[in-house]
């Protein structure tokens, strides 16, 4: 890499905007970092901040702008606040990156700015894809953006594709570790905890994304960023479970070739070359060594058991808004089994129910996104005193 690329990282305190900075640690010639935000998590901001001092910082939780803004202002780096201000700060000219590692539908309209202004994406929050992929995909190819992917499958399909993007696609596997719950019937899954949800098998996630997991919600969430990042149909896109993580994703051409990336699970790797593409820079990562995996198995996802797969799928086929239905009351959801409210299975049931209760559009606006995301999540709320 010739040039320092300057990088705003939207959501820097969570899991990936801190990997985010470790990977900008090793490689202070190549990145420099121009923005940092968070939501809550104040005293983490700060010390990022006072570490690599960027241009500005973001607090989007209004009530602790005060103590971010005593503790930088002297150090000469900006201090703003509120959602606005997040939407707002992506636009700036110094900026050549937009990591965007916002947990939710929140990273939505942050990156819708961030790509009208012309800025790279690397993105972590595949939620932005779910909710409104046609418009985001169309606003790329207007403003000549690319959209690099963060989340390790999708990683992996791109890293698959490169030298290849003259060979159609004929369909690409998504893998799944399937969780802490691989295997289970509905009987056990009736009863488990938010602490069992929490214990991911082989990846350190957020709280958010790790439940997702554990529900395969998460994979379903691909599938569909899947179809929008790469231009496929639902017919193109398969899952299966491959409980190691080493075998990150595939792709299958026409010729029946399949190609194949591997690694251990370190979601560093996917951000340093999202971030770094078309170069892969030198890392002192832990290398994958074939002998102490010696089994590489593969099975068939439980549909049935794990319903929010397929609700995803069937979204995904429906098109509209459908998935922005889905999305939204899954966040509902997920919420409400960490607070305790709703069962682990419930969750499948409130998601279903909710978006049977809002008219389908089929060619939704950003508009209609949004009010379809207002009008579910009112409705998931008031599901969960039906489950509790």
């Amino acid at each position: 890499m010739s040039e320092v690329k300057r990088v705003a990282i939207l959501g820097s305190t969570g899991s990936i905007g801190t990997q985010t900075l470790e990977v900008i640690r090793q490689h202070p010639e190549n990145f420099q970092v121009e923005v940092l935000t968070a939501q809550n998590n104040c005293d983490l901001l700060i010390k990022q901040a006072l570490e690599f001092q960027p241009n500005a910082v973001v607090i989007t939780n209004e009530s602790k702008y005060q103590v971010v803004r005593d503790a930088l202002i002297p150090h000469d780096i900006k201090v703003f606040a509120g959602p606005k201000a997040l939407a707002q700060v992506v636009e700036m000219e110094t900026i050549d990156v937009v990591l965007t590692a916002l947990v939710g539908y929140a990273g939505l309209i942050p990156t819708v700015h961030a790509i009208k202004a012309g800025k790279q994406i690397a993105l972590a929050n595949k939620e932005t894809l779910v909710v409104a992929g046609e418009i985001i995909t169309q606003l790329a190819k207007e403003h000549a953006v690319n959209i690099y992917p963060v989340d390790s499958e999708h990683s992996a399909i791109f890293q698959c594709l490169v030298g290849e993007w003259h060979n159609p696609i004929e369909k690409i596997i998504l893998t799944a570790s399937g969780g802490p719950f691989r295997g289970k019937d509905r009987e056990f899954l009736a009863s488990v905890t938010k602490e069992q949800a929490l214990k991911h098998p082989n990846w350190d996630m957020g709280a958010k994304i790790t439940i997702d997991s554990a529900s395969l919600m998460n994979k379903g969430l691909e599938v569909i960023e899947a179809k929008w990042l790469f231009g496929l149909t639902p017919e193109q896109i398969d899952v299966v479970v491959h409980p190691q993580s080493i075998i990150h994703s595939l792709v299958q051409f026409e010729d029946g070739s399949i190609k194949a990336q591997l690694g251990l699970p370190d979601m560093r790797i996917p951000i340093q070359f999202a971030m770094s593409y078309p170069d892969r820079l030198k890392s002192d990562f832990e290398r994958f060594d074939f002998l102490n995996y010696p089994n590489l198995t593969f099975e068939k996802p439980d549909l049935k058991t794990f319903r929010n797969l397929q609700l995803a799928f069937d979204a995904l086929h429906k098109g509209g808004n459908a998935a922005c239905l889905l999305n939204a009351s899954n966040e509902v959801a997920v919420e409400a089994f960490l607070k305790d409210e709703i069962g682990f299975l419930q969750m499948s049931d409130l998601i279903e129910d909710a978006m049977n209760r809002v008219d389908f559009i089929t060619h939704p606006s950003l508009s209609d996104y949004v009010s379809s995301d207002e009008e579910v999540r009112a409705i998931s709320y008031e599901l969960i005193k039906k489950y509790k």
